[in-house]
This record gives structure tokens, C-alpha cells and sequence, in this order.
């Protein structure tokens, strides 16, 4: 579901990088959804954002729905964003009519879910399981080497944009969920692949989730001009990283699953020249399944 107040861009390519001027506006505009659907807003240090229909029982362990509104290049409108926006509408359906329920019940908008900025996913929610290191917090840098402390402090976070290890600790310590706090998590989430809408079904329920598994390979070699180093003395890096990207694709048909998915999408080659052989060349590769064994 794309927010038309927070990009100009077109919905297929909607860039949300958290904390950039684009997420600030998404976050505002969500944040006066819940408020219009008469939940109680909360937002952490962290930039997680809370809308919250109070139970009977506001003791009691609550259920959370929710997803994330950031974005990778080219998710389309509907990735993450569905999930919060179709949980805000839930809860307002609910209050609108009058049901009050015995637990309360919570919807978020996780910060940070893709790695496009900072290159770790699902930083929010990390935070939140108690999953996140401060020493991987602390080591985050986005392309322009900007550390994820300055950012988020710029984008009015985190109060502290050059932490110790000790206070980064201190920092997500507060940001964790209490264990059994939580009694279930649901998330409305587009299917992205053509499955459902291949064979005309509305609905599924998911069975399991695919975790993803990334390496980047860096490939070297001695470089040298195009036009003066002849073919049989090359030792090229680019081709090397190729041949291991073709491998890794047929790798994935010939023993993966039906479920079985391998990416390689980012490139960096050095020096980047259409007249050099290049002297390095890094890949990073996805690999995505349900099945352990494979």
C-alpha cells in the first residue's frame, strides 16, 4: 500500500531508507493514522512505532500485528506496508464497533526491517527479541559511512550519536521486550512471488518462512590495461565472480526444492573502467529455503 505523502517517486520503486527525509514523512503519516483510529501511539529509541487498542485485561501477554514501511529498490507499493497499514485499519474496525477486547491488542511498524541502509535486516525487531549485539549495532555503517547512531540521533532517536559499547548495551536493553509479554504475532504480508495469483487464489496462510543466508565472496587478481594484457595471461577477478554466480544459479535448480532461491545481487568491481581488467571484484550471494537438510 504506498503512502503518496511520503515519495514522489513511482509505487514500483518506492524508496524508504530508514531515517532518510522519505522515512520521517512515512513514520508521520503512520503515526497520524493510529492517532485518527483512537490508538494509543508509542514510539522507542530505536524508531519502532506502537498503536495500541487497550484490552480489558491490560496485564494480560498482548497480540501484536504489524510489518515495516522501509523498502527495498523495486519492492512495489504493497511490501511491509500492507501489514501496517491493514493492521491500523483492523484495530479502528474493532474500536469503531465497539469491541473491546480482553487482551489488548498492538500494531507495529518495525524500524529498519530491510538491510538497504545499513546492510543487517530486521534491526527493530531484533531489538525487540533481544537479538541485537551492540557490537554489530555499533559497526553498522550505511555507502556514505554514516554510523547508524549518527543517523538515527539525526533523525531524532537515539539520544546518543557516538555511544560506548556499554551505553549501546544500556540502549537496547531498553528496548527489549519483556519475555512472555507477547501472547501471538500475526502479519498481513503480499505474497511475493506468483504462486496465489498464478492458480486465482485470494488467501494463504503461510506454512513456513525461508531464512535467508548471504556471503560476499571477493574475488583478486593483478589487473592491468585492456589493450596490453593479452588473454592467456589474464587472470581476471570479474569472470571468476561470474562463473561462481552461474554456479551457484545452477547449483540452486539442479539440487534445490521447489522453494529453493538463489540471488546474487549486489556487484563492486575495481577499478570500475571499461579499459582495465579489473583487479577486484565482490559479490555478495542470497540463498533462500525452507528445508535445513538442503
Amino acid at each position: 500500500m504506498f503512502i503518496p505523502h511520503a515519495s514522489a517517486c513511482r509505487s514500483e520503486r518506492v524508496p524508504y531508507l530508514s531515517f532518510s527525509a522519505t522515512d520521517l514523512k512515512a513514520r508521520a503519516f503512520v503515526k497520524s493514522l493510529m492517532r485518527d483510529a483512537g490508538l494509543d501511539v508509542e514510539e522507542d529509541a530505536i524508531g519502532n512505532i506502537f498503536g495500541t487498542l487497550p484490552g480489558s485485561d491490560e496485564s494480560a501477554p498482548y497480540v501484536l500485528t504489524g510489518s515495516h514501511t522501509d523498502a527495498i529498490p523495486r519492492a512495489g507499493a504493497y511490501d511491509g506496508t500492507v501489514g501496517v497499514l491493514g493492521g491500523i485499519a483492523a484495530l479502528k474496525a474493532l474500536r469503531l464497533a465497539g469491541f473491546v477486547p480482553a487482551r489488548s491488542l498492538r500494531v507495529v511498524m518495525f524500524a529498519s526491517e530491510e538491510p538497504t541502509r545499513f546492510g543487517l535486516s530486521c534491526l527493530g525487531s531484533r531489538a525487540l527479541a533481544g537479538e541485537l549485539s551492540a557490537g554489530a549495532l555499533l559497526a553498522l555503517r550505511d555507502e556514505n559511512g554514516t554510523s547508524f547512531f549518527d543517523a538515527a540521533h539525526a533523525a531524532g532517536y537515539a539520544s546518543e550519536h557516538e555511544p560506548t559499547e556499554a551505553s549501546a548495551e544500556r540502549f537496547l536493553a531498553a528496548l527489549a521486550l519483556l519475555p512472555g509479554s507477547v501472547h501471538a504475532f500475526v502479519e498481513l504480508h503480499i505474497e511475493q512471488g506468483p504462486l496465489l495469483e498464478a492458480q486465482g487464489v485470494p488467501l494463504g496462510v503461510v506454512s513456513a518462512i525461508a531464512a535467508p543466508a548471504s556471503v560476499e565472496i571477493v574475488f583478486r587478481g593483478p589487473g592491468g590495461h585492456a589493450g596490453g594484457l593479452l588473454m592467456p595471461a589474464r587472470r581476471d577477478p570479474s569472470l571468476a565472480a561470474a562463473e561462481a554466480s552461474l554456479a551457484l544459479e545452477a547449483l540452486a535448480l539442479e539440487r534445490g526444492g521447489a522453494d529453493t532461491v538463489a540471488t546474487t545481487g549486489a556487484w563492486r568491481v575495481s577499478p570500475n573502467t571499461v579499459n582495465s581488467v579489473p583487479v577486484e571484484a565482490a559479490v555478495t550471494m542470497d540463498v533462500r529455503d525452507v528445508a535445513l537438510r538442503r
